[in-house]
């Protein structure tokens, strides 16, 4: 049976029981800040877990992409060398929220493997917690399980929570038997590790609600949330014992090893062949959900699971690029099941390709410089910490990387070493690196949903509307009203106002009735569908109850609205000029600009900058009308929108069309393409590897823009008193008469620092059998100071200096001493004793030295001071 099998009959099987189909969520969470990447099939739905979402189904099949490469949940060390270890995974699950609880979950595991996929029931066993009698006796007088096959396991293993509160419960696990002729004893005996007993199917039961103090309350809903690894199915389905032997690897695995001209069951190249496998499939999804190689988070992870591969690609004799060339088979292999592999299939390859020859240019002189450090290591030995930094600092390797090399040999790395090397670096990733980026939201604003239901949005088609007030929130707190000069928010039953989405910012505006006004100056929706006005008072009192006006501000709604088609002319231009690989990683939308962030390889040149910038500006002059349709997501898709994969989109989206662009979009538009006007780039630059942002404005403040660059022009024109077409020359001939001007006041100064070196020479006196020169210089730049010292040393030969400059409430301090001299007398000590009497510090070597203070006041008495200090050195 293929793994395509097994997926499909597995999704049959459940929505054959009433269970809806919901499609695999992106590798980037959605609704789970605390996630690096998705890794489990219930993280989509932990917000139903919860209980604070609700969708139109309570139970739900699924087969989710996962990766566990990064953070706490991390198998990249293990991959390719055992046999169920991978970065990239399929899970499939079935899910309960609040419906069927384990009187039904665990038949239908039961009645899955044994009579769907035909496993023999003696290969079976199954394990419960402890003290899980519910469990035990399901399994026991409704299956029919004998007791020994059914294990009681008291460890965390069968014990499963969402964190150290909320909701958890017991598991059961389903395990597969190889038979005694492969070793390992069975879960909960001391042999459990072996590869003869393979869990198969995780069974949870959230039954419980733990609080603070560690009491289980039971839950008034239990759910169910099951997990079944689809590659561990597959391989004993198709009566392996290594998933890397499964239908679901051996096509990427054999295409390799044509690729490297190697023997496919080679035990020398099989470790190399089943990573490159293994990291090829997260690589390429990673990509499709929209990470791109980076130096922090999760474009870091990618890049190391990518190098990693690349470094066994070297290990098989494939020097040049080869990654990029299999995606097209990966793409054959799951496209069908997941469309975005198909979709994104060019951006994979060019990404996959443009990471390759970054990281082939540098990656044999790295392997070199290792190869030489480690010449003398043998087994046991320790790798420095100052190689090892070295090597990614300068050659991009991860750290991981060079272990991994370095891990058959028996060397190990100094990470003390390197870290002190690295704490720099590391502290900015612990800094760019907050989540999965979504705001963790109050449960108030649930509480609210939950009992007054959703906001309706009328603003697409008015901007004023009467409404209820429904909820008041100030502080964080539910209140019964707002009083005047007080800041908080209101919730009414519908709204014109738009809430933050998007990209788009929320609308502002006014909310009034009788006697009293509340100033709207935000929106948002801090959970879906739920709008929320934020503003203050400005007269009267509002409650919850009243009737009142909305009135969406107009004039910024239109410019919000305008930038916001423009964003979507400029994608539509992106993608044409520079190819279909461009996707919209984010974009900011306001009434005084947009930001439109995208993946690109480079820079955009002028020519291509400007002929995007024409292309917009021509469909603009088209004022063709904006149409809007509503219709299902595979609709909308297959009609040729532009859909943003690992976008959360209901079961219905608006679909917007304006000229070439269509796209999916809950924004508000201009009504016809002529109302934006003219689009201005601003700016295109760099924000992470692989990432553009331009910024740009359209419209009213387009030609605002343009028309300050023009007063500027004139400005600029006036004050050399020329003409505007002449102001390049006119800052030519400035530019030229500046560095006339500096070689001569550089001249003019070394003239008078050689007068004043002569001046100073002769104040020399003699402190102590010691030439002293300490003197307070007023209005001297202290920038020159070092180098008056210097001059001076240079006149007067052998001398000790202490020269001061007050200046703008500061005081600047130096120090010399002549070389003969610094065996009896100090540069950094005379500093260091002066420094303090100026209010500041300072110290330096013994021949140089310098300070500074607060306190310009003082300069006299700490020159005084410093002779004095001389005076009683030499006694």
């Amino acid at each position: 049976m293929t793994g395509d099998e097994i997926r499909k009959r597995f999704i049959a099987f459940f929505t054959g029981h009433d269970h809806a189909h919901v499609a695999s969520s992106s590798l980037v969470p959605q609704n789970d800040p605390t996630l690096l990447f998705t890794n489990a099939g219930m993280n989509q739905f932990k917000a139903l877990f919860l209980g604070q979402e609700h969708r139109s189904y309570k139970t739900a099949v699924s087969s989710q992409k996962c990766v566990r490469a990064g953070g706490k949940h991390n198998d990249l060390e293990n991959v390719g060398r055992t046999a169920r270890h991978h970065t990239f995974f399929e899970m499939l699950g079935n899910f309960s929220f609040g419906d069927y609880f384990k009187e039904d979950a665990i038949p239908y595991a039961w009645q899955f493997v044994t009579q769907e996929l035909g496993l023999p029931e003696d290969r079976l066993l199954v394990t419960v917690f402890a003290s899980d009698d519910e469990a035990y006796d399901i399994w026991h007088d409704k299956v029919g399980l004998p007791p020994e096959k059914i294990l009681r396991i008291d460890t965390n293993d069968n014990f499963w929570s969402m964190g150290p509160t909320g909701p958890c419960g017991p598991c059961s696990e389903i395990f597969y038997d190889y038979g005694p002729e492969v070793a390992g004893g069975p879960p909960g005996s001391t042999e459990q590790e072996g590869d003869r007993f393979v869990e198969i199917w995780n069974l949870v039961f959230m039954q419980y609600d733990r609080s603070e103090d560690g009491t289980m309350n039971p839950l008034p809903n239990p759910c169910i949330d099951t997990g079944a690894g689809l590659e561990r199915i597959a391989s004993i389905l198709q009566g392996k014992t290594n998933n890397y032997d499964t239908d679901l690897f051996q096509p990427l695995i054999k295409a390799t090893a044509q690729a490297a001209n190697v023997d496919p069951v080679d035990t020398a190249s099989l470790v190399s062949l089943r990573v490159i496998a293994d990291h090829l499939r997260s690589v390429s999804f990673l990509i499709a959900d929209g990470v791109l190689p980076a130096n922090e988070g999760r474009g870091y992870v990618l890049r190391r699971i990518m190098r990693r591969a690349l470094r066994h690609g070297r290990l098989l004799g494939l020097k040049k690029p080869f990654l990029y060339q299999l995606v097209p088979v990966l793409v054959k292999l799951m496209g069908g099941f997941f469309p975005e592999l198909i979709a994104q299939e060019k951006t994979i390859v060019l990404m996959v390709e443009i990471e390759e020859k970054r990281f082939v240019a540098t990656l044999g002189t790295g392997l070199k410089i290792l190869e030489d450090a480690v010449t003398e290591l043998k087994s046991g030995d320790v790798l420095a910490g100052e190689t090892v930094f070295s090597l990614y600092d300068t050659y991009g390797f991860p750290v991981d990387l060079t272990a991994d090399i370095l891990k058959d040999r028996g060397i190990s790395l100094d990470m003390d070493g390197f870290e002190s090397h690295m704490a720099q670096q590391r502290e900015r990733a612990r800094a760019a690196w907050v989540g999965s980026g979504d705001e963790k939201v109050s449960a108030v604003y649930q509480e609210i949903r939950e009992e007054h239901g959703v906001v309706e949005f009328l603003g697409y088609n008015t901007l004023t509307a009467q409404g209820s007030v429904t909820a008041i929130i100030k502080d964080g707190v539910s209140v019964k009203s707002l009083l005047p000069g007080e800041s908080g928010q209101i919730v009414t039953n519908q709204t014109p106002f738009y809430g933050e989405a998007g990209g788009q910012v929320g609308d502002a505006g006014q909310i009034l009735a009788d006697g009293m006004l509340f100033t709207v100056k935000n929106c948002t929706k801090p959970v879906a569908d739920l709008t929320v006005h934020s503003g203050t008072m400005t007269m009267g009192a509002i409650t919850v109850g009243g009737v009142v006006n909305l009135q969406v501000d107009s004039v910024n709604r239109q410019a919000i609205s305008l930038h916001h088609s423009a964003t979507h002319y400029l994608h539509h231009a992106l993608r044409t000029v520079l190819g279909d690989h461009v996707k919209q990683a984010g974009s900011m939308v306001t009434a005084q600009r947009l930001r439109f962030d995208f993946s690109h390889y480079q820079g955009l040149t002028a020519d291509e900058l400007e002929e995007v910038e024409a292309m917009v500006n021509e469909g603009l002059q088209a004022n063709v009308p904006q149409e809007t349709v509503v219709m299902t997501p595979d609709e909308a898709v297959a009609a040729g929108a532009v859909a943003l994969f690992g976008e959360k989109y209901g079961e219905q989206v608006r679909v917007v069309r304006i000229g070439p662009t269509m796209e999916l979009c809950g924004g508000t538009h201009a009504q016809r393409s002529g109302d934006i006007g003219l689009l201005r780039v601003i700016s295109e630059s760099a924000i992470a590897a692989g990432m553009r942002r331009i910024e740009a404005v359209c419209g009213p403040v387009a030609r605002q823009s343009y028309q300050g660059d023009v007063e500027l022009l004139k400005q600029s024109a006036a004050l050399m008193k020329i003409g505007p077409a002449d102001v390049v020359k006119g800052v030519e001939r400035l530019l030229l008469r500046q560095k006339e001007l500096e070689q001569q006041l550089a001249q003019a100064k070394s003239d008078l620092s050689g007068n004043l070196v002569d001046e100073l020479a002769g104040d020399v006196e003699e402190i102590a059998g010691l030439p002293v020169l300490a003197k307070r210089l007023d209005g001297e730049d202290p920038k020159g100071l070092r180098e008056l010292v210097e001059r001076l040393k240079d006149k007067i030969g052998s001398v000790v200096l202490f020269l001061g400059i007050p200046q703008d409430g500061k005081v600047t301090l130096v120090a010399g001493v002549s070389k003969d001299l610094t065996g009896k007398i100090k540069a950094g000590d005379i500093i260091r004793m002066a420094a303090p009497l100026v209010g500041g510090k300072g110290g330096g070597r013994p021949d140089m030295a310098q300070g500074g203070g607060n306190r310009p006041e003082q300069l006299n008495e700490a020159i005084s001071a410093v002779k004095k200090w001389i005076e009683d050195s030499g006694e």
